[in-house]
């Protein structure tokens, strides 16, 4: 009883963050601020009510459009609302309660704001990453424990291990690359291996990587698009991210099974 009602309260939690995210991924990458002024519709710039602002529900009753202008409401608000009170329901099973989990709550939350605004505009923006690098820092040393579980005594040079490995590796790509990989992508994966250690970088990048090639095979053959089609990379490392953060230990036992 008391676990359903603790995955309830965070399942709200996380839906009233999650119509947060969706004021940052509209606002951050076109300059404005996230703060002021209060949430309104995009197409009559009418501010919206309290009672037209509850997660999920007000774009039910609503029926998906504006109350004012009858503007249709994009399905991508109450998607993002679901997916973050998910991830956080799904970090409070994995890994129960304590600091760690609340950073984790963040760190899914900034990763979901990046995967929507690449998707959009191609950019990782620095007010996610750099802040992100900074705390993971911090947390990664002092808060996380290594999803490797190996390296956690290392306290944190662990952090500045995985940090620089996600910095280093990244920047190479983009180096050999000639331009292939964006400073966003090289930010993100510093950020990442800050907080996750410097085998989830490795681990992250592969699983990115995969999945970023399975979507691009697919445009090819169902879309017709070309090899140079530019792909947003930040979405599958995101993905890649929480995979490893949920099942890295188990992925890498399985590997060192089958060699």
């Amino acid at each position: 009883m008391q676990d359903s009602v603790l995955y309830i309260i965070v399942f709200i939690f996380g839906l009233i963050v999650g119509s947060f995210l969706n004021v940052c991924i509209f606002r951050i990458p076109r300059g404005k601020s996230i703060i002021m002024p209060s949430s309104h519709c995009p197409s009559c710039n009418t501010p919206i009510n309290i009672y037209d602002n509850i997660p999920i529900l007000s774009y039910i009753i609503l029926g998906r459009r504006c109350r004012t202008c009858g503007a249709k409401i994009s399905a991508r608000y109450p998607a993002v609302e679901a997916a973050n009170a998910l991830f956080y329901i799904a970090l409070i099973w994995r890994f129960g309660i304590g600091w760690h989990t609340f950073f984790y709550f963040m760190f899914a939350s900034a990763l979901i704001v990046i995967t929507f605004i690449d998707i959009d505009f191609q950019i990782i923006p620095d007010t996610i990453t750099l802040p992100g690098i900074v705390l993971g820092l911090a947390a990664g040393a002092f808060v996380f424990p290594d999803p490797f579980l190996r390296w956690s005594l290392l306290g944190y040079k662990g952090s500045v291990i995985g940090a620089v490995t996600g910095f280093l590796s990244f920047y190479a790509v983009a180096v050999l690359s000639r331009g292939g990989m964006g400073g966003g992508d090289i930010k993100m994966m510093t950020m990442v291996g800050a907080i996750m250690g410097w085998k989830s970088v490795l681990l992250t990048t592969f699983l990115g990587s995969f999945l970023g090639s399975i979507w691009g095979i697919s445009l090819m053959i169902f879309k017709g698009k070309g090899r140079k089609t530019k792909i947003p990379f930040g979405p599958f490392l995101a993905a890649g991210t929480m995979i490893t953060l949920f099942s890295g230990q188990e992925i890498l036992h399985w590997y060192l099974r089958i060699r």
